[in-house]
């Protein structure tokens, strides 16, 4: 059944299609046509469409109760949070509805730490091609041009430097004097699947150390399990003062999270940051039962089989393709960077593969599986790219012909 988008404000550009049912890594449009996901909602729906445990989940307590509201203690809020602590190393919980809202949480944190230090213009530190949302200030601190363009006045209290890069966090330390925080993701997901050095995140915490900064790490999409640890930072061995989660979080229930310890943990007191929907019932029990599936069938670590699985697959298919430039990726986060742009291909795939897929940055595919594929759907992933791209027209250069063997790996 064709139905118009006509009242729809034009924020998305939208691709002809829309599915009706899922099961696992695929989905069915309006017309029965089979898909295979790989991009799992942009990293939302990690355990697969409709996961039987989960959807019993859900019925269960959408017919006991779904909303109070924050004035009254939320039980499955207060088992989430204590979960959550423990596996990340935190201490105290705050729930919001969405990664956006998480990261606010977290600047709103950091200006409270720059006023306890007396710090009357306090600045949080950024990267260059960081994402951090589309609120005016995770806006404000992402780094993408194309995003902030129109939206301007931005605001204030941020500086940018270079990712990986540790000597220009120096340079900022020597310049500025009230820098309080540094944010940033342990993986650039909308910045091309670019991941932190080992290296470079410890340095990063021994500054902030020495300087009295927070170090908020931005997990949202390379949390819950899906860079091959439970959070991306874990690869590093440091210990972050805050941390913000969303997408997987909730298997695609809405729900965020800002994570905190040591003095981050305390900063806030009640009437400073809400939210009416934040950690209700229905969210919150789901996270849990996610956090049940993601350790009982030891999803993390079979996102680091399967993701090194994917990426010799893909360098062994395209590796010498004209126009690769590069195949990176930590765990089942992954990305081929091309020589030129290629938004196109998202809707090429959904047409000529039956594959999803996302393009960030304009020149890179980004591939995000469920955690619960199996060796086969991964292979078929690299199979249909290798397809893909080897019968595209790029910028009046036929490829056709090349890389199609994309061969099964183990």
């Amino acid at each position: 059944m064709q139905h118009t988008h006509s009242h729809l404000m034009r924020a998305y550009a939208r691709q002809p299609v829309s599915f009706v049912r899922g099961n696992g890594a695929r989905l069915w449009d309006e017309q029965g046509v089979e898909y295979l996901d790989a991009i799992a909602g942009v990293a939302v729906t990690s355990l697969g469409h409709a996961h039987p445990e989960i959807a019993s989940v859900i019925a269960e307590q959408a017919g006991m109760l779904l909303h109070t509201s924050n004035v009254f203690r939320i039980g499955w809020q207060e088992r989430l949070g204590e979960r959550l602590c423990a596996l990340a190393g935190m201490q105290k919980a705050f729930f919001c509805n969405s990664g956006a809202e998480a990261n606010e949480t977290a600047l709103k944190l950091a200006r409270l730490h720059g006023r306890r230090r007396q710090v009357t213009t306090p600045k949080i530190l950024v990267m260059e091609k960081g994402f951090h949302g589309r609120t005016i200030a995770t806006l404000s601190a992402t780094g993408n041009p194309e995003n902030q363009c129109g939206f301007e006045p931005l605001l204030p209290g941020f500086l940018r430097v270079p990712y990986n890069d540790i000597e220009a966090v120096r340079r900022a330390a020597a310049q500025s004097p009230d820098i309080v925080a540094v944010l940033i993701e342990p993986v650039q997901g909308e910045g091309g699947i670019r991941a932190a050095s080992t290296e470079y995140l410890r340095e990063l915490r021994a500054l902030c150390d020495r300087h009295d900064w927070l170090l908020m790490l931005d997990e949202i999409q390379a949390g819950m399990g899906r860079t091959g640890a439970w959070f991306g930072h874990q690869h590093a061995g440091i210990a972050p003062d805050v941390v913000t989660l969303a997408k997987a979080l909730g298997n695609g229930i809405p729900i965020g999270a800002c994570l905190a310890r040591g003095a981050a943990a305390d900063l806030f007191s009640p009437g400073q940051h809400g939210s009416t929907f934040g950690g209700n019932p229905l969210a919150c029990r789901v996270a849990c039962s996610v956090l049940d599936i993601l350790a009982r069938d030891e999803l993390p670590a079979r996102a680091a089989v399967l993701g090194a699985r994917l990426l010799v697959g893909l360098q062994r298919a395209l590796g010498d393709h004209p126009r690769v430039l590069a195949i990176r990726g930590q765990g089942l986060m992954v990305g081929i960077e091309l020589d030129r742009d290629c938004k196109e291909l998202v809707g090429r795939a959904l047409e000529e593969q039956r594959l999803l897929i996302t393009v960030t940055r304009d020149t890179v595919i980004r591939l995000l599986p469920p955690l619960i594929c199996d060796e086969k759907q991964i292979d078929d992933i690299v199979l249909r790219v290798a397809r893909l791209l080897s019968t595209s027209v790029m910028g009046g250069v036929t490829t056709t012909g090349m890389a199609l063997q994309a061969e099964p790996t183990t």
